[in-house]
């Protein structure tokens, strides 16, 4: 599994040592992000780089992790491309589930919310979470998928 990671300046600190942690952890990560903190960037540029890298990935299931302030410019940004189902992750729950039901394939994390140790419990609990495959959630996803 391939993960693409990209942030805006609010989560930058955050994203670093994510990326740290999970390529500890044996994860294949790609850091589409910036090198250096850039203040004045905008997290438009960040959700598109790591959706486009997604959708033409050959890896079969690549997921992403975007960060920034609320997490919520991040998920509104990459859900305007079609077959990106990116969820706002505030507490393990609410991750779960949009693995669990909804086969979230995008994490965005409020990055000025979280701490390291708990960012690295959400994105552990988003890519070990499969899909149900439940028929209702299988149903809804193509709902989303054809409009």
């Amino acid at each position: 599994m391939k993960i693409y990671i990209g942030t805006d300046h609010n989560g930058f600190a955050l994203k670093n040592s994510l990326v740290v942690y999970l390529r500890k952890a044996g994860y294949e990560v790609i850091d589409s992000g910036e090198e250096r903190l850039n203040p004045e960037d905008d997290f438009p540029i960040f959700a598109q780089r790591v959706v486009n890298e997604m959708l033409t990935s050959e890896d079969k299931e690549p997921m992403g992790i975007l960060l920034c302030g609320s997490g919520q410019g991040m998920c509104m940004a990459a859900n305007r491309f079609k077959g990106i189902r990116a969820a706002l992750g505030y507490d393990r729950e609410s991750v779960r589930s949009s693995r669990n039901d909804d086969d979230a394939n995008v994490l965005c994390l409020p990055a000025r919310h979280l701490e390291k140790d708990a960012t690295n419990v959400l994105v552990e609990t988003f890519l070990n979470t499969p899909f149900s495959h439940v028929g209702k959630y299988q149903r809804r996803i193509r709902e989303i998928d054809d409009f």
